[in-house]
């Protein structure tokens, strides 16, 4: 018995001893492309971070199904679920993004990241859908706090000539979370949507404790996290000291773009208001245009993932474990579209084109459009994969060049509170999706599959502006730069 065992056992362990090394040289590869373990650390928190906050999300969705049975709902009252988190989250964004621009950020975002997974728990041991609608509030509160600190960490953490690129990195959080969200927990939430939660619970405790253990950057972008460094001097949260031209704003200089005397700035931000500095952002034109088109294709991806595997589930009439497998697929296009998105941007950048960073996430968002069309049309799933992949890619592609180029029109010290009033008025649209389309499928298109299918299909008229807003924003950008590199010239250094 032992000595035929025993070929078994060497062949384990020779798997074992294979798999272990595969992943070494995988940790080895994938530090070297970030720029070494610090920099590897940071990219990896922040991006779990979304992803956490995308799985919850998509594991509503995935449950969708599940909850209607168990709490006797319809799709409306799912859709309601994601759009209260969401609302919430809309309000709560504006103080958290004061607090980003004035406290330490790394321990205000682990705390909030604790709450989160006390949340989830709440969620899951909710007895009614009143109880679960209450849980949910208290999520959204919480959840609030990603988008200013993440913003303004990225900023500050990374030069301004790879942001781009590294918000690629940052944002493919957002879709590997969806697809745990889709997979994982939505795998379990077949047999219990109560345990999909608390296990997607368990994870934030231990992301929370990382980001603590983060040190807090210097202020203003003066002291980026360079690749192969260590990580860049603590600083105060009124600190910032230094040059702080973006790429961007050098090569506003260089073709002498002259900046808008009326938006450029003669007072220091930090005493700012935040009234005064929602008026102030809100004046920069693409920056609006920016929040427009953020808007639409994030109220399109949030229908997405509310109502994604049941609308391929019912379309292509297969499974709910093969439509998860489909939209897995096209979860990794997407990253794909958030990793090239990001480069191609920052490429254009460097070869000189100022309008690189728009001019990608403007083709992106058309391209998604068009494809979306046949995809949402055909009843074959193979016919149907192509064109749902590469449209993901393309809607993907779009939102890493567009969220650094914000911060090339934005003065570092006013980035945690322009996310904020971003996240704010992007997240007012996007949380009445999932209702909206919930509803528009129960009561306009008289749901099932038509309804479903119909409802997407209207609803890429919000993508369709998205991209309208991002050409009419190649005309004000250049300017707009030069407006920020005139303000950063001020320094108000302390």
């Amino acid at each position: 018995m032992t000595d035929e065992a025993s070929p078994g056992r060497r062949a384990a362990g020779v798997a074992a001893a294979s798999a272990g090394r595969l992943g070494r040289a995988g940790s080895r590869a994938l530090t070297t492309a970030l720029g070494g373990r610090e920099r590897t650390r940071v990219i990896l928190l922040l991006a779990s971070v979304l992803a956490l906050a995308s799985a919850d999300t998509a594991t509503v969705g995935a449950s969708a199904i599940q909850l209607r049975h168990d709490l006797g709902i319809n799709n409306t009252d799912v859709g309601l679920l994601v759009t209260i988190t969401s609302l919430v989250a809309a309000a709560a964004s504006l103080p958290f993004g004061v607090l980003a621009d004035r406290v330490t950020r790394t321990r205000l975002l682990g705390g909030a990241i604790v709450l989160w997974g006390a949340a989830m728990i709440w969620s899951a041991t909710a007895p009614s859908f009143g109880r679960l609608v209450l849980a949910r509030v208290f999520l959204g509160g919480v959840t609030a706090a990603a988008g200013p600190i993440v913003a303004s960490l990225v900023g500050d953490w990374f030069a301004p000539s790879e942001r781009g690129r590294i918000y690629g990195y940052v944002i493919s959080g957002e879709l590997v979370g969806a697809a745990i969200g889709f997979s994982v927990t939505g795998g379990i939430a077949t047999l219990s949507w109560r345990a999909a939660f608390v296990i997607l619970a368990l994870p934030a405790f231990v992301l929370a404790w990382l980001v603590f253990q983060l040190p807090e950057p210097a202020r203003g972008g003066t002291s980026p996290l360079l690749s192969g460094t260590s990580p860049p001097p603590t600083a105060d949260a009124g600190d910032a000291s230094g040059d702080q031209t973006t790429d961007a704003q050098l090569l506003a200089r260089e073709h002498g773009l002259e900046p808008d005397p009326e938006l450029v700035l003669t007072q220091d931000p930090r005493h700012m208001g935040l009234l005064a500095a929602t008026r102030y952002v809100l004046s920069i034109k693409t920056n609006v245009a920016i929040i427009l088109a953020s808007a639409g294709g994030y109220y399109f991806l949030s229908g997405v993932q509310t109502f994604g595997v049941e609308f391929v589930t019912k379309q292509y009439g297969i499974a709910q474990a093969l439509s998860t497998l489909v939209l897995l697929v096209v979860g990794a296009a997407g990253v794909v579209g958030v990793l090239a998105g990001g480069a191609l941007g920052d490429f254009l950048l460097h070869r000189g084109y100022l309008n690189g960073r728009i001019l990608v996430s403007a083709i992106a968002a058309a391209v998604a459009v068009v494809l979306f069309v046949p995809a949402i049309f055909t009843r074959s799933p193979l016919a149907a994969l192509p064109y749902i992949s590469v449209a993901a890619l393309a809607l993907s592609a779009q939102n890493p060049p567009i969220d650094a180029a914000r911060l090339d029109i934005v003065h570092p010290l006013l980035w945690g509170r322009a996310e904020a009033i971003r996240t704010f008025l992007r997240t007012l649209a996007q949380a009445f999706a999932p209702l909206l389309f919930g509803a528009v499928s129960d009561y306009v298109f008289g749901g099932g599959r038509s309804g479903l299918q119909w409802t997407f299909a209207l609803m890429l008229l919000p993508l369709a502006a998205s991209a309208y807003f991002l050409f009419k924003a190649l005309r004000t950008y250049p300017r707009d730069v030069a407006t920020a590199s005139a303000s950063a010239s001020a320094g108000f250094a302390t």
